[in-house]
């Protein structure tokens, strides 16, 4: 008799282990680990992290266990293997871990589990604290464009957050992007202004534990950011990154500055030829990091827009911030300077991100870009650059040439000192009373523009605009420089091109400029090709006129970025003057250097398709394994069958 109860009992226990089984209450162990694979209960949110379960029994078939974050935001995964107790999750960022979605904060974590859907008991509890934000200046600018972000009563203290300005002395490393008391004084290339970046990062890790920061950019700051995080970064250090008014296809705003040979190479690498046909071609990798940006519409009449097409901030176009694929936010009524110190940009577009809770770092993945050997400069259409330098009591006379069937000519002076005045007169010679209302009269009295007057004409007659430039009062000893240009909508325009943009040294490039009258035809008369090299010397060439095409092929000797100011002269059958100008940009390499980018090409490629192959390999065999278990657990469950029906038909035994 007692042996029979013994058979029943080993029976059920047989029967129920062919079930998984289920941790109940208090029989759950949780763990946090860090980078270091060491256990913890603090960490700083963005920090890589792995969660781990410990049961206080095996389970006989694969359990999936799914861990959250108090109770109802989902962590992590991984799965228990049938006959053991325990897993633990891949590596994961801890991102948003210290914001609630109704942007309180969090700085205590429970993270619970659930085994197959099943919730188990047992908890961990987590103290969490927030990341750091390090902010990037941009183009004329240093990290004073930041200090209401900073200090007790900043903004980002407001809300809990420690801020970190590139050059603040927080952390080593200082950007130069140029700098208007030294305007002729070699700025950083966006490459080494990156490395800078990266050197702060590390440091600001360095100082506060934190393995991922925000980077919150203004203008240039943005470029630099980008090639940090494409180039430059090893680790993935980087949340996201929040873009105020950076230029991604460039801003002609900057020609007048160039023409100076003033920032170089800053000012060439921020104009459009650059942006969109080198850096935009070439820094396309992202890293998971999710771009956010913020365009500014201060002006919305294109008559108030001397140098950006409106939209705009003032010097950046809308087209431009949102040129290439990120999650652009809500237009804002803000001027270009002015978007890292109104409380307005901090409140309803910087902190909503900085606040994010997890699962808001989705990114889309990095553009496939099919790069062309032949590429046409902007559309936007110019006149020359005309530059000079006025010492006090001196005046200066500037010729503007407009064409027929321009509908608008948008003026923009650039002035170093901010105190020249100016008087213009049309092509009728009478003298013309600037107004905000006819000629939506600009001034940005603020250094770190590009511009100091603009002002426009719709419908300007034909033929020569002269402006007339006067020191005053106010213009220091050392006297001005000023640059001047006008920007055409209509009329005849100008194609230019560059037969390659990445060209091996001692390689030619070729250049082609043709006038193409808008109804009007145009026998084009003289270039010329003003050539600035990387080491800021410049040289001027005369392109040949063959079959109405200007060409120009030049052989570069040295490595780096060049940019060639293309002006072509014509003339209408009337008689009428037309002038365009086109800035074109290449950039020369070493054949070492192109053999290496297109290693790296390589590398990068067979590198995903391994991990592709991988992942669908490591997908297999957990499927395959976890039929076979299922398969094994069946047959086991038969054989208790049939082990339990022997014992049943087996007579009983008398043992007295």
């Amino acid at each position: 008799m007692h042996k029979k109860i013994a058979f029943s009992i080993l029976g059920l226990f047989l029967f129920a282990s062919a079930f998984p089984v289920y941790a109940k209450k208090g029989q759950a162990s949780i763990q946090l680990f860090n980078r270091q694979a060491k256990e913890t209960s603090s960490i700083i949110d963005g920090n890589l992290v792995q969660l781990s379960i410990k049961l206080d029994a095996p389970v006989s078939d694969v359990a999936d266990v799914s861990f959250f974050l108090d109770v109802n935001q989902f962590a992590a995964s991984c799965t228990i293997l049938s006959g053991e107790d325990s897993c633990k999750t891949d590596p994961f960022s801890a991102l948003g871990w210290y914001w609630n979605s109704d942007d309180t904060k969090q700085p205590r974590r429970t993270i619970t589990a659930q085994v197959d859907d099943n919730d188990v008991a047992g908890s961990l509890q987590v103290t969490v604290k927030p990341r750091p934000v390090v902010m990037v200046h941009g183009f004329i600018s240093n990290w004073e464009t930041w200090k209401p972000y900073l200090g007790e009563s900043g903004y980002l203290s407001s809300i809990g957050l420690q801020g970190f300005a590139v050059g603040d002395g927080q952390a080593p490393g200082v950007l130069n992007t140029g700098s208007v008391s030294d305007p002729r004084a070699r700025t950083n290339t966006i490459a080494q202004n990156a490395d800078v970046l990266g050197k702060y990062i590390a440091g600001v890790q360095d100082k506060t534990g934190a393995e991922k920061v925000d980077l919150l950019v203004h203008s240039m700051g943005g470029m630099i950011s980008r090639y940090y995080i494409d180039r430059v970064m090893t680790s993935e250090n980087v949340a996201q990154v929040i873009f105020l008014g950076t230029p991604m296809a460039g801003s002609a705003c900057v020609f007048p500055l160039a023409a100076l040979g003033f920032m170089l190479p800053a000012s060439l690498e921020i104009q459009p030829g650059y942006m969109s046909n080198i850096f935009n071609n070439q820094i396309i990798h992202r890293h998971g990091v999710p771009f956010h940006m913020l365009s500014g519409t201060f002006i919305t009449d294109s008559l108030a827009s001397p140098c950006a097409d409106a939209p705009s901030d003032s010097v950046v176009a809308r087209d431009s911030t949102t040129s290439i694929a990120l999650d652009s936010q809500d237009d804002m009524t803000i001027y270009h300077g002015d978007m890292t110190s109104d409380p307005g940009v901090f409140d309803t577009v910087v902190r909503p991100f900085l606040q994010a809770p997890p699962g808001s770092f989705d990114a889309p993945p990095d553009p496939d870009l099919d790069n062309s050997s032949s590429v046409v400069n902007t559309p936007e259409q110019f006149s020359r650059a005309y530059t000079g330098h006025l010492s006090p009591g001196q005046t200066a006379l500037v010729t503007i040439q407009i064409d027929p069937n321009v509908k608008l000519a948008n003026f923009s002076l650039y002035d170093s000192s901010r105190s020249l005045d100016m008087e213009v007169r049309g092509a009728n010679g009478n003298l013309i009373q600037l107004d905000a209302q006819k000629n939506g009269m600009l001034k940005l009295d603020d250094p770190r523009t590009m511009i100091y007057l603009g002002y426009g004409f719709a419908q300007p007659k034909p033929g020569a605009w002269r402006v007339e430039l006067k020191t005053t009062s106010q213009t220091p000893t050392s006297g001005a420089d000023y640059a001047v240009n006008a920007r055409y909508t209509g009329g005849t325009r100008l194609e230019a091109r560059v037969s390659q943009t990445i060209v091996n040294i001692g390689r030619a490039v070729a250049f082609t400029g043709r006038l193409q009258g808008n109804g009007v035809a145009v026998t084009p008369e003289s270039a010329v090709a003003l050539i600035r090299k990387p080491d800021g010397s410049s040289e001027t060439l005369t392109p040949s006129l063959q079959a109405g095409v200007f060409k120009l092929s030049y052989q570069p000797q040295l490595i780096g970025l060049y940019n060639v100011e293309f002006s072509v002269a014509g003339r209408t059958a009337s008689g009428a003057m037309v002038e365009r100008a086109a800035y074109l940009s290449f950039e020369t390499q070493s054949v070492e250097e192109q053999v290496q980018r297109a290693n790296n090409s390589w590398s990068t490629l067979v590198l995903i398709v391994l991990l592709a192959v991988a992942l669908i390999l490591v997908s297999i065999v957990k499927r395959r394994l976890k039929r076979y278990q299922k398969l094994l657990a069946e047959v086991h469950v038969s054989q208790m069958d049939s082990a339990q029906g022997e014992s049943a038909s087996s007579p009983d035994i008398d043992e007295s």
